[in-house]
């Protein structure tokens, strides 16, 4: 795998992304620098892919692969085949394409990525 370089000293504040996606129960706030994208997601509890974020990509499962950090809240992951792991703040995780997740319990999921920031949450 060739190494990831960057070409240029740069900052951008998710307070203020390049873009921001807004389904049901859904905030996704995507900075790019240089050739990277990376996002932050925000789940509000009773967030749950297959109800939200399925209606703006209508597929039947999640198809992005992630790679990121949980910097708060709960999130469980089951793939198509019925694997489930869950996530909590402090955990970094990849998950791979073809599967449902959800917030668990009463506190908001935010998650930081740097894999799929560029595509998820698009029609």
């Amino acid at each position: 795998m060739p190494a990831v370089t960057v070409k240029a000293l740069e900052s951008k504040s998710f307070n203020e992304p390049d873009e921001k996606r807004r389904p049901p129960k859904t905030e996704v706030d995507v900075v790019t620098l240089g050739d990277t994208t990376l996002g932050r997601f925000t789940f509000e509890p009773g967030w749950r892919w297959s109800e939200t974020v399925k209606t703006v990509v209508h597929t039947e499962s999640c198809q992005n692969n992630h790679l990121g950090i949980c910097t708060a809240g709960t999130l469980t992951v089951e793939m198509e085949d019925g694997t489930r792991a869950t996530f909590r703040a402090g955990d970094a995780y990849s998950i791979p394409a073809g599967h449902d997740a959800w917030v668990e319990n009463d506190e908001t999921f935010v998650g930081y990525e740097i894999m799929s920031a560029a595509t998820y949450a698009k029609p």
